[in-house]
């Protein structure tokens, strides 16, 4: 799964903010980025609330006063936190509150592969979301993909579906 998490990260983040001027390349980034852990056998760190929180932390202190890069950089820690949502991550209790629960991950699954065909349903949602987000912020243009791959910004906000 790839694209479910793409665009329900978007599509979140533009109800709950309703900001155009929301840089949304690094969430993103954020968004895909604790599927990373696949390639480790299952969920690990990227896949606890703990990792999630400290970035956002370290990201807040590094960039205090400096508002203008703590704005783009912070789709980066938002993005995982909505990856933990939309994946279910917290039906790992051992997973999601490490390393409270202690430090190894032992029979930690992948939850992307343990849903089965419902990852499949729910990628298609995603493709479907994708699709959906392109052709309602006119990413068919190259211009606006440019403007895109510039600023990071969407001309629709996708809380209005109108």
């Amino acid at each position: 799964m790839f694209f479910w998490f793409i665009a329900t990260a978007i599509v979140s983040v533009g109800m709950v903010f309703r900001d155009p001027r929301f840089d949304n390349r690094l969430l993103v980034v954020g968004s895909v980025l604790p599927l990373v852990d696949g390639l480790f056998g299952g969920a690990r760190a990227l896949h606890s609330i703990t990792v999630s929180i400290a970035l956002l932390t370290v990201l807040m202190l590094i960039t205090a006063g400096r508002k203008p890069i703590r704005k783009t950089l912070l789709g980066l820690p938002i993005g995982m936190f909505l990856h933990l949502v939309f994946d279910g991550a917290w039906n790992d209790t051992d997973t999601f509150w490490w390393p409270f629960t202690g430090l190894e991950f032992v029979g930690s699954g992948f939850p992307v592969t343990e849903r089965g065909w419902w990852s499949v349903a729910l990628e298609t949602l995603g493709v479907a979301g994708c699709v959906w987000l392109w052709k309602r912020n006119g990413l068919g243009s190259a211009e606006r993909r440019r403007r895109f791959l510039a600023d990071g910004r969407l001309d629709a906000v996708p809380d209005r579906f109108a």
